[in-house]
């Protein structure tokens, strides 16, 4: 059996989704699967980012292969290949929020009890 070419099928479907399938095609191509690739795409080795982060070679290659770890420790790694870590957080019917700092979020709350009188 011949494979079918996928530019021939998005072809024949109507306009709108073609538009849809291109949409989606180029939020997938802003998409990575992980750190070792966001690294790469910002034209670092891993012994550039051990440099700025103090610590050996292969602690890099660590945190990049770990599936869950400190946000503190993403905000370093990020930063350290040269970028910014923006926390977005999307609630339905609301427009995204970008937390910047979370010791703001949690020491306003903090601040907020003790003026209304309550502790946290």
């Amino acid at each position: 059996m011949m494979g079918r070419d996928i530019h021939k099928i998005i072809a024949t479907l109507p306009e709108d989704h073609q538009q849809e399938v291109a949409a989606r095609a180029d939020e997938l191509k802003q998409e990575i699967e992980g750190l070792q690739e966001l690294r790469k795409l910002a034209g670092k080795a891993q012994d550039e980012v051990a440099d700025v982060l103090k610590i050996k070679q292969p602690s890099v290659s660590k945190i990049e292969k770990q599936a869950d770890m400190y946000l503190s420790t993403l905000r370093s790694y990020v930063e350290a290949i040269g970028g910014k870590l923006e926390l977005t957080v999307r609630l339905p019917s609301r427009p995204p929020i970008i937390i910047q700092h979370l010791g703001d979020i949690a020491r306003s709350s903090t601040e907020k009890a003790a003026r209304r009188g309550g502790t946290k």
